[in-house]
This record gives structure tokens, sequence and C-alpha cells, in this order.
């Protein structure tokens, strides 16, 4: 099985984990208690803009119970809001309000309803410390994973070169 935690796109091979019932939704539960899931029973999961709504006092118990049910040589895609970037742009005087008011919702949440709100913000270095502290070999930055169309390849401002992604992703290797 392949899981997308919090996901609401369909895609063939994957199953949807989300906390609240929406259509498609495969099972309802939260990424901070994957119980229901067995040990060892996911190839692959996936978390885009999810993880950044754990409390901080629930990260670490949060990736060791990725790493618990994730396969052998499993992968995991998470993507958050890159901190590094959004206070980038948030500082930058040539960044237009509107901008900065985005920056802020991908920092705080975009509090719309009860699980919409951040209790982290994470860099690389502070992202990868969490994984492989949960037991992860090895983890990699990469640009986008090019699996879903959503937030994690997101990259609405430009900085005079090119359109800058807001998502920091990397995928982690039981």
């Amino acid at each position: 099985m392949k899981l997308n935690i919090g996901g609401e796109q369909k895609k063939e091979g994957w199953k949807i984990l989300n906390i609240q019932k929406k259509n498609g939704v495969d099972f309802i539960g939260d990424i901070s208690d994957l119980s229901q899931f067995s040990e060892n029973s996911v190839e692959e999961i996936y978390a885009s803009h999810v993880v950044e709504h754990v409390e901080q006092s629930k990260v670490e118990s949060t990736f060791k119970g990725i790493y618990r049910i994730l396969k052998n040589n499993g992968k995991l895609y998470i993507s958050v809001p890159d901190m590094e970037v959004l206070c980038r742009i948030f500082i930058s005087k040539e960044a237009p309000k509107s901008a900065k008011l985005h920056t802020l919702r991908m920092i705080y949440g975009g509090q719309i309803d009860k699980y919409d709100f951040h209790y982290c913000g994470w860099n690389y270095e502070l992202l990868k410390d969490s994984i492989i502290k949960a037991g992860f070999k090895r983890v990699e930055k990469v640009k986008f994973f090019g699996l879903f169309d959503d937030t994690s390849n997101f990259a609405p401002y430009n900085n005079g070169k090119e359109n800058v992604p807001i998502s920091l992703n990397v995928i982690a290797y039981k």
C-alpha cells in the first residue's frame, strides 16, 4: 500500500488518510496517531503540507509512527513550508503586500478551520535531524516530487531569475 496523508487527490495505487471525512478519503485519522496501520505495512508515504500541523510535543512520536508503518526500504515524501524561503519573501523590500500576506498564511496556516493551524516551522537541517532521529537512514532534498499536483509544486513568486518554490521537499528512506 502507498499512503497519501492529508491528501485529497485520488491516484491509482495510493490510499488517502485525512483527518477530515471528505470524498475519496480511504482512512480517517491523524498523522500523529497511525495505530490503525500495521508495522511494516506501507511501501511509500506522501505527506504534503501536513507535518507543520503536528504539535511540537508530538513531532518525534509522529516521525517514529511513520517509520513504524513503513516497510524496510520504504520511502517517505515530506513537503513543508520552507521557512528560509518564506522569511526571505516576508522581509524583502521588493515583495508586494499580497505576497507578504500569503507568506504569513503559509507560515501560520490558512486558519480556515480548526485543523488549519501550523505548530512548527521547518528548514532542511531541522527536518532532516527530526527524520534521522526517528530511525531513517537517509534524507534527500529535492526540488519537486512529481507525484501529486499540490502545494509541494507551488512556486508563485519570482526572485528576478525564476519562480521560487515555497515548499521544502525531502525524501526519507527507511
